[in-house]
């Protein structure tokens, strides 16, 4: 990418945990600073290799709630903005503290894993007539319970304080989530299709934080996106349980998401379908109503392709406002620090 222009103003969309306070309070949130996309790697614990397939996913257990399956939100007709990104830019991320990203990296996350059952795709949510913009909670599809929230301490009402969702990635281990969610993995713990004080799939610990060094060195909005490493669960990866969704690189500006969160102060995700703009030249925004701090770390998924394409995040720290929400763009910058995660991890 190069240098970025980043506005001063900020106010975090997460909801800090109680026992994460001390750690996130280092969090480096420079705002006016210019720089190369270097990657830093920390914590690295869990396996992960560089390859690439679509996108898996495994039936949930009979206890979770994808049972329940009312229609949530997908495309309808509705015209889309013109405005597209300009070409990707041809500058390769700088090596990092701790690691390098190799040149032209694409969106090329990790083959299915090799331990899970056939994996086949998660049902895309049909959402005809459901009216763009507007926000409700997220039915229990399978789509959904690849979405999680994150807790400091026990998984309990009233711990969680960001959104993460599983990442597809040969490892089956890898989170998606906002980087100034979190800058340790002490603690944390991820439970996807969280709901009303229950883990209907199981839980995860966060065992690894990965940012770039633009963000990590100086506060860089435009790469306000981080990859959590976790450790399996009673024998099981992440992704072998609940499924993962590919990472999306270098799509128009102009696309339909899902966009999904855990409000801090609710016990169930949100769900809200519309069309993103583009607030800067290296920043997504959408209009979806009543996203306040906790959503953080909430995916993007592209109606069309089923690539996750954003994370609340970025611009303000995901928004001054509860009814916009901006992410970092992801392109080469964010490919290279999942490939460079997925290579390195071990």
């Amino acid at each position: 990418m190069g240098q970025h222009s980043r506005p001063t103003s900020r106010r975090r969309r997460s909801l800090l945990g109680p026992t994460l306070f001390t750690a996130l309070s280092a969090v480096v949130v420079a705002a006016v600073v210019t720089g190369t996309h270097g990657l830093s790697l920390s914590d690295a614990t869990a396996a992960g290799k560089a390859a690439r397939s679509s996108r898996a996913a495994v039936a949930p257990a009979a206890t979770g709630p994808a049972s329940e399956a009312p229609a949530a939100p997908a495309p309808v007709d509705a015209a889309a903005p013109t405005d597209s990104p300009s070409a990707a830019p041809t500058d390769s991320p700088t090596d990092g503290a701790t690691g390098s990203a190799t040149d032209g990296v694409s969106a090329d996350p990790g083959s299915a894993p090799a331990a899970a059952p056939t994996p086949s795709a998660p049902a895309t949510p049909d959402t005809r007539g459901v009216v763009l913009g507007t926000t409700a909670t997220a039915a229990a599809t399978p789509e959904a319970a690849t979405v999680g929230a994150l807790f400091s301490g026990s998984v309990a009402a009233g711990n969680h304080f960001c959104t993460a969702s599983v990442l597809h990635s040969p490892g089956g281990n890898l989170l998606l989530t906002a980087a100034h969610c979190l800058s340790s993995a002490s603690g944390v713990t991820f439970v996807p299709g969280y709901r009303d004080g229950s883990a209907p799939y199981g839980s995860w610990q966060v065992t690894a934080v990965h940012t770039t060094t633009g963000w990590s060195q100086k506060g860089d909005q435009d790469e306000d996106f981080a990859i959590l490493e976790t450790a399996p669960s009673n024998g099981r990866k992440v992704e072998d349980v609940v499924g993962g969704n590919r990472l999306g690189a270098d799509e128009p500006f102009g696309a339909t998401v899902r966009l999904y969160g855990y409000p801090g102060d609710a016990e169930e995700p949100l769900l809200c379908t519309n069309t993103t703009g583009r607030q800067s030249t290296y920043q997504r925004v959408i209009d979806c109503p009543a996203y306040p701090s906790g959503t953080s770390g909430g995916p993007w998924i592209n109606v069309a392709t089923g690539d996750v394409v954003g994370a609340i995040g970025g611009y303000q720290q995901g928004g001054d406002t509860d009814d916009v929400s901006y992410s970092a763009y992801f392109d080469h910058t964010i490919a290279g620090l999942v490939s460079q995660v997925e290579g390195t991890s071990s």
